[in-house]
């Protein structure tokens, strides 16, 4: 039998989002009822209610988030009733190319629950954000976008690896591939960036350079694992990277922001033959000209980090174990825990700078 629940809805573009009574129908076959616990407010969500990503409203916005299986459909063999979950928005099909290949994190044709939830209203269909929307009491998915992970770890720090911070360490790890005795550099230090230099740390990286306009973000970062910061406001952030790693640039650099001015500056401060990762989203308007003789002179990789380059059936128990041994601590990422009528004011918060994540608990 379908439920209601209550959920936060964008009704439209840059309209305030508002709390809704919403139709949660029983799953398909693939599909599972999830009992949402925590969601994080991520800059993806603002993104959703701006029209940034589509205008398919009214959006179902959060999708960083942590629950309890409540029901399962037909065919559905990897969670049951009960397993508590990360959501994942790149459920992987098994049968693309990339997925053949033996690289599933590329995975080409990730899918999401075939039904729509829709509003108790008007029975208008919803858009999950990034086929999840999980700023509600429940919410239905496609199996395999729920990943089991130990029910001991905390669902407000949980939740988190669902994207930013799986996104951040990602960046660092799988697709940076920073090792031992690297040198990296990370330009913007939100949630994303900070949760890169929490990656670079863990891999072993021997200087980790934080670069942002804001001061309080550049502290924060600090007591991520960055051992040195520079305001690029004030300081030409190429030379002072370079300066840092003997004149050189660093092994790996990190764009956090997803800008053309950021990318450059991230593509020139990398040493020759180093690593540019973007993880940062631009604006289907932005443009990039770089000299192709620069391009071919300094070497290395280019590369784009998608969601941390992750599997989630890999990497998010690995992080919650890291966790729960100490070594990785996710609760420094949450500033603040709210209400389901809370979003509109965390937004404001966010785009301020005032918090790394606003967690929604139920």
């Amino acid at each position: 039998m379908s439920q209601q629940v209550q959920a936060v809805i964008a009704p439209g573009e840059n309209e305030p989002v508002r709390v809704e009574t919403i139709i949660v129908p029983d799953p398909g076959p693939g599909e599972a009822v999830v009992r949402i616990q925590a969601c994080g407010v991520c800059h993806t969500d603002l993104h959703y209610k701006q029209g940034g990503i589509s205008d398919a409203y009214p959006f179902l916005l959060g999708h960083e988030a942590a629950g309890v299986v409540e029901s399962v459909g037909d065919g559905v063999t990897d969670v049951a009733p009960g397993d508590f979950v990360i959501l994942n928005w790149r459920a992987v099909c098994g049968q693309c190319r990339a997925c053949l290949r033996g690289r599933p994190w590329y995975c080409f044709d990730t899918h999401n629950a075939r039904q729509r939830m829709t509003l108790a209203s008007t029975g208008q269909e919803l858009t999950p954000a990034l086929g999840i929307g999980a700023f509600a009491e429940k919410t239905l998915v496609a199996a395999g976008q729920c990943t089991k992970v130990d029910p001991e770890v905390s669902p407000a720090v949980a939740g988190l690896l669902g994207c930013g911070v799986m996104a951040g360490i990602g960046a660092a790890i799988n697709t940076g591939q920073v090792g031992r005795g690297d040198s990296v550099a990370v330009i913007g230090c939100g949630g994303v960036g900070d949760a890169a230099i929490v990656g670079s740390r863990l891999a072993g990286a021997s200087k980790i350079v934080a670069v942002d306009i804001d001061d309080r973000k550049l502290e924060t970062a600090k007591s991520m694992g960055a051992t040195h910061t520079v305001n690029s406001k004030e300081t030409d952030p190429v030379e002072a990277i370079r300066s840092l790693t003997g004149g050189f640039g660093a092994d790996v650099v990190i764009d956090a922001v997803g800008r053309p001015q950021t990318y450059r500056q991230a593509f020139y401060a990398r040493d020759l033959a180093g690593t540019v990762v973007l993880v940062g989203v631009p604006t289907p308007d932005m443009k990039l000209e770089l000299p192709l003789l620069d391009v071919f002179g300094r070497g290395g990789s280019l590369k784009s980090a998608w969601y941390g380059d992750c599997l989630p059936s890999r990497d998010f128990p690995m992080l919650v174990d890291l966790h729960q041994q100490g070594r990785l601590d996710l609760g420094a990422f949450v500033t603040e825990t709210i209400g389901l009528g809370d979003i509109e004011q965390a937004f404001g918060r966010m785009h301020g700078g005032d918090v790394l994540r606003s967690v929604v608990v139920f």
